[in-house]
């Protein structure tokens, strides 16, 4: 049972703004959904007060159930709408951003689990929003690797799956289908399929795990050659969703943000309200590809090449 009050350090702001209002009119004007808004993201109001949010495609029942996520479950019984990636890349084409993050509740449902579709808008995104980086954070598609590849070959800037939590606390946070390895098993075959592309993860704390089994879990992620992690501690969206054990201290975020540099992650963003996807680990992330020019020209090159 957690003895504790929420801290003051997680105190957030109501939404508000003009940002904010245009796009909550934008995304419901186009049927876009955003992770912002169905998991009760604590950041909001910062992310669309800055102009920026994280999309989610293929509608909003996700066909897994994890105790931790707001996300609605349910059957969305192979319903899909084909025009989202159309409306996704305009309506980023009226944000002006630089760095957009493309997410998705699961659908198991679908033959290839929503691969050609993230195919798809990856493409169109591309194509209507030119020098704009692309994230995909994505589901396990059951760790099919011919799904993956289709995700892969569209080409995003940065590729993330989130582990979520530690491997002992897997079976009880998580979805029985969203096995631990399984999902280092994703992030590992990014890199096999393109090891030029960026590799990210998560890990909420706050569950009962032990600093010991974080560590263990970063380690596991470095061994997929995974390059950015963010840690953040875990809020109760319902009463029906897990409990919070901790609310875990800002300087215990600051040891796993110094453990995780010292095992070789390019960037790591670890604190209190720190999410997966938001608008400044978004700008950290960024910087990081840009400032290994050499890599992402040459990346960008032979993609070019492979074209001809």
């Amino acid at each position: 049972m957690l003895a504790e009050p929420k801290p003051q350090w997680l105190t957030i702001k109501p939404p508000r703004g003009e940002n904010y209002e245009n796009l909550k009119d934008l995304f419901q004007n186009l049927n876009l959904h955003t992770v912002c808004e169905e998991a009760h993201c604590p950041n909001v109001h910062e992310c669309w007060g800055g102009g920026t949010a994280t999309l989610m495609l293929m509608g909003n029942i996700c066909s897994r159930a994890c105790r931790f996520c707001m996300v609605t479950p349910g059957k969305p019984q192979g319903a899909i709408d084909k025009l989202e990636p159309d409306n996704v890349s305009f309506a980023l084409s009226q944000m002006g951003l630089t760095y957009v993050v493309l997410t998705s509740v699961d659908r198991d449902d679908l033959p290839d689990g929503g691969a050609s579709h993230f195919a798809k808008t990856i493409s169109l995104v591309k194509e209507k929003n030119p020098g704009m980086l692309v994230e995909v954070l994505i589901p396990d598609f059951q760790g099919d690797l011919a799904d993956l590849k289709r995700v892969v070959d569209a080409r995003p800037d940065v590729i993330a799956h989130n582990i979520e939590t530690t491997m002992s606390l897997t079976p009880k946070v998580r979805d029985p289908r969203a096995q631990y390895w399984q999902s280092l098993s994703v992030l590992r075959n990014v890199k096999k399929l393109d090891d030029r592309i960026y590799t990210k993860s998560s890990i909420m704390v706050g569950l009962g795990e032990t600093e010991e089994e974080v560590t263990q879990a970063m380690v596991h992620l470095r061994r997929a050659d995974v390059d950015f992690l963010t840690v953040g501690q875990y809020l109760r969206p319902s009463s029906r969703h897990l409990k919070v054990e901790e609310y875990v201290k800002p300087e215990q975020f600051e040891r796993y943000r110094t453990i995780g540099e010292d095992l070789g992650f390019r960037y790591v963003a670890s604190g209190p309200l720190v999410r997966s996807s938001y608008r400044a680990g978004e700008f950290f992330v960024r910087t990081a590809i840009e400032n290994d020019t050499g890599r992402h020209q040459s990346y960008m090159s032979a993609k070019t090449e492979t074209d001809v």
